[in-house]
């Protein structure tokens, strides 16, 4: 048994072309293993640095032994140049073949025999071929070279069993020597197996395994922090990048001037984070500090990194303390007119047309959450004239959240600013969830804006396809109303939406939208609700009419009865209505029965039936009873009391009737207990 290592050496390599070029190359090498039949019985492994792409396997089998094989040819009738071709591909000669009759014609078999292969030369053939497979979002070519790559390779090494893999890959030989040093190319050592390979390395304080590198500056930073009384929120995203963008890591602590500590701290992280990748700090009491933390690939024994880095974010801080205080002093109302000049989408005008839409969808909304409709109107009018500043032309990931600061700056009240700020909000799953209405009403306005113009220029997102992020969209429509438990009547405010649109000059199909964005809000619903565990045949269950004119009922019954399922609750309620809805269907179907709706209590034999029917009518006049409808657990209970009477009904009348009066009559009062149910769930979708 023996081990395989490459290593192939580059110019510095982006962190996600490098994930996805490790990722890659590590399932290409065991699906080559596996379908040659190559025994592993070691580790298997894939390593990144920005200059190097590693992978590794362990106790790798020497030699494959391969079966003796018959394949089969073309017809004896075909053309001399299937033949020859056939004769080609598996470079044999014509005596070798032989012919064989089948069921479908003569043709040509060739018989190959057993074969003793060596992994050594199979690698050597075929690295070059899984190479070539790497599929880089974005690659380069470079000098006269043929080859494109994710950044200009260097060196490729290349071992097994103790031995070099020499291949040729376009301009480059492969070989068991690699740069050490990635600033100065002239320093090679050769390795022959991946112990001294990694044991060099490590001599050298570079940490070739990303993930053992990760965890270093997880350990660093905290070790940093808690040494100068400070805290951190490492954010995921940016700790992977970090990670991927050096390979012997060293944390150093800087600063900035406190005067800029007067900006919107917002502004402070995202100049950090996403645009230095500098970790930003903060104090016990969780308020930004001038400190940040930086993760640098080298020492700085003279502090020149420290010095450099603090030079570059006071830099950009100077720059946006600029505009924020340019921006800050430019009158919201009376740029208004001005987003007449950005375009929100081609067909469905500018952002000056959305506003207005918006602000009249958020004023009927207003009716619904009882708040001030002259608020949420000012606050719908100015909501995204923070569009043309330099803050978020700078930094678009602050939409919304200037334009809420820009509010405040001018004396605009607090819930108007507050709104302002997060009519963004919720993006996708896991963002916060705006709470204040008037941030609640704003924000569905918005969503549903977008969703209704999309759907009308029947942009509808395909498959995996969802280029404008509406699926995101209606998640985060449906999250506004789930978690914070509103009853709002969609159908209607979308069906104002396109009177809205109408009016500005665009014409949908009513028809089309209210169907489509009906169902894609159920879709989104049901994704939700997957992600809180509620079972799919459960959330379907409960969408009685498919209508989404309360999604926050629908999902809190679902809710309910996923939380029952299980219990002994749960399982009578639905064992009542299965069994009398699957007699009632079977029956039906036989006898090919058509039932009006009606029970006709003369014809009632005994008492169990009207002791049945009594109880379908007690439970009709519960369901009236508004303020006990939406109490779902009590539901439960009241429909658990039909499970006597279901029970001696079932013990005691035989539904199959010889009379044909009484046998219908009997299926009617088994329709009507199931129609009893479904006013609280279609118990008839519940698996099992």
């Amino acid at each position: 048994m023996s081990e395989f290592f490459l290593e192939l050496f580059s110019e510095e390599v982006p962190p996600k072309l490098q994930i996805n070029a490790r990722k890659k190359l590590l399932l290409d090498f065991k699906n080559f293993f596996q379908e040659n039949n190559i025994s592993i019985k070691g580790s298997t492994d894939a390593y990144s640095t920005p200059n190097r792409i590693i992978v590794y396997f362990s106790n790798i089998s020497k030699e494959v032994f391969k079966k003796s094989q018959e394949l089969k040819g073309p017809s004896v009738n075909s053309k001399q140049e299937a033949l020859e071709g056939f004769l080609k591909s598996h470079d044999i000669k014509k005596s070798q073949v032989n012919t064989k009759l089948t069921e479908k014609g003569e043709f040509y078999f060739y018989k190959k025999p057993k074969q003793k292969l060596k992994t050594h030369d199979l690698l050597k053939k075929n690295i070059p071929i899984i190479l070539d497979k790497i599929n880089w979002n974005k690659s380069m070519k470079w000098g006269n070279n043929q080859m494109f790559w994710g950044r200009p390779l260097k060196s490729i090494l290349a071992v097994f069993d103790d031995k070099k893999i020499e291949f040729n890959f376009y301009h480059l030989k492969a070989s068991n020597s690699t740069y050490l040093d990635k600033d100065f190319e002239e320093k090679t050592k050769n390795f022959n197996n991946f112990k001294s390979y990694q044991s060099y390395f490590k001599s050298i304080k570079i940490i070739l395994n990303h993930d053992k590198r990760k965890n270093f500056i997880i350990n660093e930073l905290n070790k940093i922090s808690k040494k100068n009384y400070l805290f951190i929120d490492l954010k995921e995203n940016l700790l992977d990048e970090i990670t991927n963008i050096v390979e012997k890591p060293k944390i150093i602590l800087c600063q900035f001037d406190k005067k800029f500590l007067n900006i919107p701290k917002e502004i402070l992280i995202i100049s950090m984070q996403n645009h230095q990748k500098y970790i930003p700090t903060f104090d016990k009491k969780k308020n930004l500090t001038n400190f940040f933390l930086t993760v640098s690939d080298s020492k700085d024994p003279k502090g020149y990194v420290k010095l450099g880095n603090e030079r570059v974010i006071e830099a950009r801080l100077s720059d946006a303390e600029f505009f924020w205080n340019r921006n800050k002093s430019q009158n919201l109302i009376k740029q208004l007119s001005d987003l007449k000049k950005i375009n929100f989408f081609k067909g469905l005008g500018s952002y000056f047309d959305k506003t207005q839409r918006i602000k009249k969808l958020s004023s009927l909304i207003s009716d619904e959450l009882m708040i001030s409709k002259e608020k949420i109107e000012i606050a719908a009018s100015i909501c995204k004239v923070d569009l043309k500043s330099d803050l978020v032309g700078e930094f678009p990931e602050l939409q919304g959240i200037m334009g809420g600061y820009f509010a405040n700056a001018q004396g605009f009240e607090k819930e108007v600013c507050q709104s302002i700020s997060e009519h963004y909000l919720p993006i996708g799953l896991e963002s916060k969830v705006p709470k204040n209405p008037y941030s609640i009403s704003l924000s569905l306005s918005d969503k549903l804006d977008t969703l209704v113009g999309f759907f009308g220029l029947d942009l509808i997102p395909t498959g995996s396809r969802d280029p404008y992020a509406l699926r995101r969209n209606a998640i985060a429509l449906v999250r506004l109303i789930v978690e914070n438990k509103i009853s709002i009547k969609l159908r209607s405010i979308i069906n104002y939406s396109l009177t809205l649109y109408k009016e500005q000059g665009f014409e949908f199909d009513i028809t089309k939208v209210l169907k489509e964005s009906n169902n894609f809000i159920l879709e989104r619903l049901k994704k939700y609700s997957k992600e809180k565990n509620i079972r799919l045949d459960i959330i379907e269950s409960s969408m009685l009419s498919n209508d989404i004119d309360d999604v926050y009922k629908v999902y809190k019954k679902a809710d309910v009865l996923n939380q029952n399922i299980k219990k002994e609750i749960g399982q009578d309620v639905v064992g009542i209505y299965k069994r009398s809805y699957n007699i009632l269907n079977t029956e039906i179907i036989k006898s090919n029965l058509e039932l009006s709706n009606s029970v006709d209590t003369g014809l009632f034999k005994n008492d169990f039936e009207k002791n049945l029917y009594k109880k379908i009518q007690e439970i009709k006049k519960y369901f009236i009873d508004l303020d006990k409808n939406d109490n779902f657990e009590d539901i439960l209970k009241e429909l658990l009391k039909f499970k006597q009477d279901v029970n001696s009904f079932f013990d005691n009348v035989k539904v199959n009737d010889e009379n044909e009066l009484i046998k219908k009559n009997r299926l009617e009062l088994l329709n009507l207990l199931c129609k009893s149910f479904d006013n609280f769930f279609n118990f008839s979708k519940i698996e099992g």
